[in-house]
């Protein structure tokens, strides 16, 4: 077997996730290798178990498998991009553009896989930094997005774009949603954006809800630098989130700066994978 540590992390406990989980350390355990269990695993399953940090997950293991949907995928991408570990998703959510393994695939396509008959994807995450006053107040990683948003009210924000130092344009809207190609089909879909190919090295910012006709979204390259700097208004207050599971408040003259992250996350797909395939079926193309 070509994986000789292999590390699990689960969605939020639920039995739908206790029962798959059983099946796949019972899979597990038939090959050849040492099993390490996520944090997120601990009170879900009634044996007395070893449970490692996420740290320890990402030093340790050849492999780590993402069993829930694609909030658990987005989720160990971001703790383990900077690990070099491959991933690999068993979904058991509902969209699965990340997770692309079905639980009844476990004793097929996951062998294939583990034995070393898969493909190998590189997606690159964004980094995002609030600096206020010349000081990094907080840091965040995002493989989805990263979107500057009206916190508590439905009342606009108004901000200024500028990519790689370049003055792009000063807009009213409920938000801002700087998205990977990963996230392409996420809220940036949702709110208009294109969809891009799953590797190509591009940038998207989509505005959500304009006060204008004119603002369309934008494709820039992934090596732009993007800052946003929160304008003196007296309109809504924003948001910043990272993959809609980090957020962190900001203030007028609050400067968000992002940027492509150094370190890609390597998913493993199975033999014959097509990303086209996948937004086929998702989003029910020719229906």
């Amino acid at each position: 077997m070509s994986f000789k540590t292999i590390g699990v992390i689960v969605k939020p406990h639920t039995e739908l996730v206790r029962d798959k989980l059983e099946h796949l350390l019972g899979f597990l355990k038939n090959k050849d290798c040492e099993i390490l269990l996520d944090n997120s695993v601990d009170g879900l399953l009634d044996v007395d178990s070893h449970f490692v940090t996420r740290d320890e997950l990402g030093n340790r293991c050849d492999i780590v498998i993402a069993l829930g949907g694609d909030g658990t995928m987005l989720n160990a991408a971001r703790s383990l991009a900077d690990k070099d570990v491959p991933l690999i998703g068993i979904n058991i959510g509902r969209l699965g553009f990340l997770a692309d393994i079905s639980p009844n695939q476990i004793d097929t396509v996951l062998d294939d896989i583990l034995s070393g008959k898969h493909i190998k994807e590189k997606r690159f995450l964004l980094e995002a930094n609030v600096v206020r006053n010349e000081e990094v107040i907080f840091s965040a990683d995002a493989l989805n997005d990263v979107v500057i948003h009206v916190r508590d009210v439905a009342r606009m924000i108004e901000f200024e774009t500028r990519i790689n130092g370049q003055f792009v344009n000063h807009q009213r809207a409920d938000g801002l949603i700087v998205s990977t190609p990963t996230g392409s089909t996420a809220y940036a879909l949702s709110s208009g954006g294109p969809i891009l190919q799953s590797d190509l090295d591009a940038i998207t910012l989509v505005p959500i809800c304009p006060h204008t006709l004119s603002s369309r979204p934008l494709v820039v390259d992934s090596s732009a630098e993007v800052n946003i700097l929160i304008s003196e208004t007296k309109q809504a207050i924003a948001q910043l989130t990272c993959d809609g599971q980090t957020s962190f408040n900001v203030d007028i003259g609050d400067h968000i700066i992002i940027k492509r992250k150094q370190h890609r996350i390597t998913l493993l797909h199975p033999q014959g994978h097509n990303n086209f395939d996948i937004l086929r079926a998702k989003l029910r193309w020719s229906e």
